[in-house]
């Protein structure tokens, strides 16, 4: 059971490694884009490619869905990004549903752990295995890997390397429980004394928004936590005029100066640097809405910014 990209290596890893995999559940195709094109999960483009059975419940409380699921026979379910499962559904298979998530639970619970995981500077993260249960991202754990935050790696990059570590996690934690060789532990024990478990919500446009009054090194990491997508956006204002922008590399750099938080500081060919608290950000690749992405050299040869100010609160 999956959606997007991020399922599609575990799918694959479970045919490559010669489990019998006896149907895919994904969701409905819908329109999406300007044109209203209508569009195939990643998941079920994928499984077109094979004779799997491929079930596009709209609801998974739907009778004839629950029938036809349990008419598989299923071990076990594996869930990877996809919706919260009716207690009927996760409690159907004899050997449990498990879920790949993809950090170190009981840390960032939620839908964007790659994101808050980079946002929040941390300089490891993970996947998990565990079983499902009636709340999210808090059933028994069944195996964790860590593995290692890179400085400059973005969430699309992060989310690449777990994407292929979490495939091999579900091999394993599948043979673990083939051979009866797994001990399911409760996500409390991962926790230290009066530690609270970080969380990782969906990111909505307004989070997506740069606070110029934070230092270089938040902000650089709440930009590559952002990057590729959905983008850290903040915007360029002369007189009534707006650019509003996204940026998607950066490096911070500490340093003292008399700059308010949103000067901009450039010659106009090789640089900018946007000033903030205790230092600068240096934009190293923009995109003005509505155009496409430049590094700040192809930048700077089109858009004259010298009279232009961030507003900022």
């Amino acid at each position: 059971m999956g959606t997007p990209e991020f399922a599609v290596a575990t799918l694959g890893s479970l045919l490559m490694n010669g489990f019998n995999v006896v149907g895919v559940v994904t969701v409905p195709d819908k329109p999406s884009g300007r044109g209203k094109k209508i569009t195939k999960s990643a998941i079920k483009e994928f499984a077109e490619f094979s004779p799997l059975p491929i079930m596009q419940p709209g609801n998974l409380k739907n009778a004839e869905f629950i029938f036809n699921l349990s008419k598989l026979n299923a071990d076990v379910f594996i869930v990877v990004a996809f919706r919260m499962l009716p207690e009927v559904i996760w409690k159907m298979p004899a050997s449990g549903t498990i879920n790949l998530h993809a950090s170190l639970l009981p840390h960032y619970r939620g839908a964007a752990p790659i994101n808050h995981a980079i946002m929040n500077g941390e300089s490891t993260t993970g996947v998990t295995t565990f079983f499902i249960d009636d709340k999210i991202d808090t059933g028994n754990i069944l195996l964790r890997e860590e593995i290692q935050i890179f400085p400059f790696e973005n969430a699309g990059d992060l989310h690449d390397r777990l994407m292929k570590q979490g495939a091999r996690l579900v091999i394993s934690t599948l043979a673990s429980i083939a051979e009866n060789r797994i001990d399911p532990q409760p996500q409390s024990k991962f926790l230290k004394s009066g530690e609270i478990p970080k969380t990782a919500p969906k990111i909505h446009p307004e989070n997506c928004i740069i606070d110029w009054n934070n230092d270089p090194v938040k902000i650089h990491n709440f930009i590559r936590g952002l990057a590729p997508y959905p983008g850290a956006k903040s915007s360029l204002r002369e007189g009534s005029e707006t650019l509003s922008f996204k940026i998607f590399e950066s490096q911070p750099e500490m340093k003292d100066h008399k700059y308010k938080p949103g000067s901009i500081i450039s010659d106009g060919k090789h640089f900018l640097r946007i000033a903030c608290r205790n230092g600068y950000v240096n934009i190293t690749n923009i995109q003005l809405e509505g155009k496409k992405r430049l590094n700040i050299v192809e930048f700077l040869k089109g858009y004259k910014i010298a009279n232009y100010i961030i507003p900022v609160s």
